[in-house]
């Protein structure tokens, strides 16, 4: 049976098995019926190709690593873990934030903290410019979810709305900026997600605390780890959902 993950993969990447052969030095026909056939490639092959792809090896190759391997490699994925989103250093933000080359994606309800970031528009804007793929979205000021949001944290109806609409005021400088795009979404959202290529600040929600006093986790993305992906793949299924504001 072929395998379709790795063969669209390496379509998005614009590769060919022979490419993939050269690189890995392996057969061409090998490399082939990796994709055609469906056959297990070496670990050490396995590893190289997914990280090429920019895929997990879990997601091309299902049935590669076991339960035990798999959750273990998972948690390697986790560099840092903090106890309140407040107490991420200041200076890892703007940091991940200028490191990133292919993918800015920011997923929250309001993030005006991001505001914080000495130069944000302008690095956005010239991300953007460069090629860097910026995606932002922020809750739609109007959605029921967002209400809802605001009564639970005990603050009134309107303040998080309120907030939202803030957060869209600021970033409109942005809706014209080459490769930026910016989105409002209405879902019931359970993580503020922060993607900087394959680096990842995930802020947990928690039911009646503000987002600044909720855990976040610092992941990195491995070839081997599927738990940056899953976000990743949250993240997608919002964007997917999402529309552009009114302005």
């Amino acid at each position: 049976m072929a395998n379709d993950r790795l063969r669209d993969a390496l379509a998005r990447k614009g590769l060919t098995p022979d490419d993939v052969a050269a690189a890995l030095q392996v057969d061409p026909k090998t490399a082939e019926r990796w994709v055609t056939r469906g056959r297990m490639p070496y670990p050490r092959h396995r590893h190289k190709l997914a990280a090429t792809l920019g895929e997990s090896e879990r997601y091309l190759w299902p049935d590669a690593l076991p339960a035990d391997k798999a959750a273990s490699a998972a948690q390697s994925e986790l560099v840092t873990f903090y106890p309140h989103r407040n107490a991420v250093p200041a200076d890892l933000w703007g940091k991940l934030l200028s490191q990133a080359v292919r993918e800015v994606g920011v997923l929250v309800y309001v993030g005006m903290f991001l505001t914080e970031t000495p130069g944000l528009l302008k690095t956005l804007r010239a991300k953007g410019k460069d090629g860097v793929r910026v995606r932002l979205m922020f809750g739609n000021p109007t959605s029921r979810e967002v209400a809802r949001l605001s009564e639970d944290e005990g603050i009134g109806k309107s303040s998080i709305p309120a907030k939202a609409r803030n957060a869209l005021a600021y970033f409109h400088a942005l809706h014209d900026a080459p490769g930026v795009e910016i989105r409002c979404h209405s879902t019931t959202l359970y993580n503020s997600i922060f993607r900087y290529d394959d680096e990842m600040i995930v802020n947990p929600h928690v039911y009646g605390f503000g987002a600044p006093h909720a855990p976040a986790q610092h992941l990195r993305r491995l070839a081997s780890g599927d738990l940056f992906d899953m976000y990743v793949q949250s993240f997608e299924r919002v964007w997917d959902t999402a529309r552009a504001p009114k302005w």
